[in-house]
């Protein structure tokens, strides 16, 4: 395992230099996307959102099931939040963002899009590692097979993460092996058993994330969560994922119907 450096900043448009890295590893990372002050902004809507749906017992969003679990406490929480921009004004406003808007160069010669309302859409990721966690890490896994299980062709995509704490290489978090945007469908389909498999790979990369900075992953870039070292609050992990996508628009409401890969993925997290 590999810990990788990066001093990219992101702007209103991609250089060369970005747009050929990418090309190359499918996974890039930007230096302080946002600031502290925003950051704190979204804990703060997050918290909120967790907070009203728990009340609600709310169950699903468009169709997708919340992912429930526990804090160190003990006190129930919600461990993945998804469409989040259609409840929150200043999430909403955070995915209009030309710089997040940018990022949709690293599909050409596809034309992206950012999904709010499509797939899942804005996921918050929220995990907390207590002795007694049921899901504390998610196994190797691309983004793609979702597709075929809806009856589509794989469509590229970029899952593109806003990080809201500290997680340093050390303690797990995000991990990648670059290159593998490239593999064949066979590879694709069969590299790695998805979602069971965690053994860590001598290709596999990662970085020091920092509140405010970003994270982008092809969508068929084989990828995993590994799990923290810590507990309670030092192994707390807060991401915000948007998908950018390209294809057919296929927007979600509340009749939506929920994806049977869903039921698998629970499974797998239990």
């Amino acid at each position: 395992m590999n810990k990788w450096e990066s001093n990219f900043h992101l702007g209103e448009t991609l250089t060369q230099e970005q747009l050929d890295f990418f090309e190359q590893y499918g996974v890039i990372v930007f230096r302080n996307f946002i600031t502290p002050e925003k950051v704190s902004v979204y804990l703060e809507e997050i918290k909120r959102l967790e907070k009203t749906w728990i009340e609600e017992k709310r169950e699903k969003i468009n169709g997708i099931p919340l992912k429930f679990g526990k804090d160190e406490f003990g006190n129930k929480t919600i461990q993945r939040l998804c469409f989040s921009s259609l409840y929150s004004e200043p999430l909403h406003e955070l995915l209009n963002d030309p710089r997040l808007i940018a990022l949709s160069g690293l599909l050409a010669p596809y034309d992206g899009r950012i999904a709010e309302n499509e797939k899942d859409g804005l996921v918050v990721n929220n995990y907390v590692n207590t002795p007694n966690s049921g899901f504390s890490q998610m196994g190797w896994h691309t983004d793609s097979p979702r597709d075929l299980f809806l009856g589509q062709k794989i469509m590229p995509m970029l899952n593109v993460g806003i990080h809201l704490d500290e997680c340093l290489f050390k303690n797990g978090g995000l991990r990648v092996l670059p290159g593998t945007h490239h593999q064949g469908f066979l590879k694709l389909l069969f590299g790695k058993k998805y979602f069971i498999d965690n053994k860590d790979d001598q290709q596999e990369v990662g970085f020091d994330m920092h509140p405010g900075d970003l994270s982008v992953h092809d969508g068929r870039l084989w990828h995993r969560v590994k799990q923290s070292p810590k507990f309670g609050e030092e192994s707390r992990r807060r991401v915000m994922y948007v998908p950018i996508v390209t294809g057919k628009y296929k927007p979600k409401d509340d009749n939506s119907k929920t994806p049977f890969y869903h039921f698998f993925t629970s499974r797998s997290h239990k």
